[in-house]
């Protein structure tokens, strides 16, 4: 298959240094407003990249459940690859892609684990599939067949079926505290808008723009 064929024109949307509010929370909520508006399917996808013990770099899709300027918060399983890599490295960076407003949004920051009362009232928000579900899933781990995780699903049901399912203490969110957020909109000719929020100190943001 020929990929050079591929580049597809798109609507030249454009980003000036005056579109951008100060606060890169509040810019993040403008566009991240848009994406829901135009992005059909799972606006809230992110790729999340880590680093493990040996330095090599792993990325997966969560899903950007809650943010405000306290940073942006995921859920997983704590005893997950991506839980391991941020035990021993809590550098991570998550990408935005937004192929319908040819955007791209990068958050660079620490992540941490948030409180068992804040993962427990997101929890309770959950389909009872789902909470179900993160009971079964030893996360990361061989499975030896899929019949083995619906006949674990099947228990768990049977368990919790009079019940509220209660929350796992081995599932929980994580919140990364944004140092660097650089918002990239897609241009003709590859000339593309780029601009770099970085951390100072406080509430600080100085704000940069990049070459393409």
């Amino acid at each position: 298959m020929d990929v050079f064929d591929l580049r597809r024109s798109k609507e030249d949307r454009a980003l000036s240094r005056d579109d951008l509010d100060r606060n890169p929370f509040v810019q993040f909520e403008r566009w991240f407003t848009e994406a829901c508006e135009h992005v059909p399917l799972e606006p809230n996808g992110l790729a999340l990249s880590t680093v493990d013990a040996e330095g090599r770099p792993t990325s997966r899709t969560v899903l950007l459940k809650t943010f405000d300027e306290r940073g942006f918060v995921f859920f997983t399983n704590y005893s997950s690859n991506k839980a391991t890599d941020i035990e021993g490295n809590p550098e991570v960076c998550m990408l935005f892609f937004w192929r319908e407003l040819g955007r791209q949004l990068k958050i660079n920051g620490r992540a941490s684990k948030i409180s068992t009362a804040e993962t427990l009232k997101y929890f309770a928000t959950r389909p009872r599939g789902s909470q179900i579900g993160a009971w079964v899933s030893e996360q990361s781990s061989v499975v030896s067949s899929r019949s083995l995780l619906e006949m674990q699903y099947e228990k768990m049901k049977r368990k919790f079926a009079n019940n509220e399912v209660p929350l796992p203490s081995f599932w929980g969110g994580y919140r990364v505290v944004p140092e660097a957020i650089e918002f990239w909109q897609g241009r003709t000719n590859r000339l593309h808008d780029r601009f770099l929020y970085s951390h100072v100190e406080d509430d600080s943001w100085t704000i940069e723009r990049l070459a393409p």
